[in-house]
């Protein structure tokens, strides 16, 4: 089979990851992370450390940050049965309307109750397992922002489901990145997580940082499941980019994506100018970057999206490889785990 065609597969996507290699907990301080830098023109592979990142970036390169905050979307309440449910909020549908995700058995109808007065009502079921709801107190009607306050004092952060534990008091920080403004995601723009506030002046210091929104959705750990990948239903999530950042992307300076959401976010303003909606471009092999020149991420599930947004900056086979000269390291993977620099 041709590299071409293996590209396309799903399964081609797939690799082993020991146990032992997912990161549960980040490291302190959090630059003190390890980097995997990758420079596509020499081939080089260098491992340092995060704190070392500056060293690498190329000169007169613009960096865009992701600025969304990850809300407390998880939250435990119970039915007019007594019967235990799990709520976990994924995004804004309208003004009322918001999709979550039931842990629980639900009808249209039913009716949920939370901490706080806050209660549920479900307004529609879709065939992906996710749920329509409007939220109330007090009888009223509530929008987002009336929503996150009270998700903020009852709610839990969403750990992802691979690290196989609750979440900490630890993690309300951890889980945030330093320039986290805009309330909304689900999970956390995650190689943004190892910047101290030190590193961070120092990278402003030397290159301009520009700053856009991407809420990120649960979506982003659903696995590929179709055979092909062109086939996989991409979801989708609200974006926002100021207009000083669109600027710079309809410029010709290089830029440096600090995660994929950066990277999804730049490219699909690229492609239709448009400065805020939702955003559901899916980048590969077959639909490469047009407008990021270099990539911070970090090490991403098998046959997710993500390890296939990374092969489309420098082929799946490369990706492997890097994949696994980096389990042979020791590397830690995943939101909690080390960092790789694409050059």
């Amino acid at each position: 089979m041709g590299e071409e065609s293996a590209e396309l597969l799903t399964s081609s996507y797939d690799y082993e990851l020991p146990e032992h290699h997912i990161a549960s907990s980040p490291v302190y301080p959090r630059d003190s992370a390890r980097l995997l830098v990758y420079d596509r023109e020499s081939g080089e592979i260098t491992h340092t450390t995060f704190r070392h990142l500056l060293d690498f970036i190329p000169e007169n390169c613009a960096v865009f940050v992701n600025d969304t905050r990850v809300i407390k979307a998880r939250i435990f309440g119970q039915k007019a049965t007594g019967g235990k449910v799990e709520l976990l909020f994924n995004k804004p549908l309208g003004l009322h309307e918001f999709l979550v995700m039931i842990r629980g058995r639900v009808q249209s109808g039913t009716r949920l109750t939370f901490d706080m007065g806050l209660e549920a009502e479900v307004v529609g079921l879709n065939d992906d397992g996710s749920r329509v709801v409007n939220f109330y107190r007090d009888g009223k009607m509530l929008a987002f922002d009336e929503l996150v306050l009270i998700l903020d004092e009852i709610g839990h952060v969403p750990l992802p489901p691979y690290m196989h534990r609750e979440d900490r008091e630890s993690d309300e920080t951890d889980y945030q990145t330093l320039f986290a403004a805009n309330a909304g995601a689900v999970a956390a723009p995650t190689a943004s997580l190892h910047f101290t506030p030190e590193l961070y002046a120092a990278l402003e210091a030397k290159h301009p940082i520009h700053k856009l929104t991407l809420h990120v959705g649960a979506g982003t750990f659903k696995p590929v499941e179709a055979e092909h990948i062109l086939e996989h239903p991409m979801h989708s999530e609200y974006y926002d980019i100021p207009a000083a950042s669109a600027a710079v992307i309809e410029g010709s300076q290089e830029i440096l994506a600090v995660g994929t959401t950066v990277t999804r976010t730049v490219e699909y303003y690229a492609r239709t100018h448009r400065p805020h909606g939702e955003c559901d471009l899916f980048l590969n092999p077959s639909n490469p970057p047009v407008r990021v020149d270099h990539l911070l991420t970090n090490f991403h599930l098998p046959k997710s999206t993500l390890i296939m947004l990374v092969s489309a900056f420098v082929g799946r086979e490369k990706t492997l490889e890097l994949y696994n000269t980096a389990i042979e390291r020791g590397y830690r993977f995943f939101s909690y785990g080390d960092a790789m620099l694409i050059i």
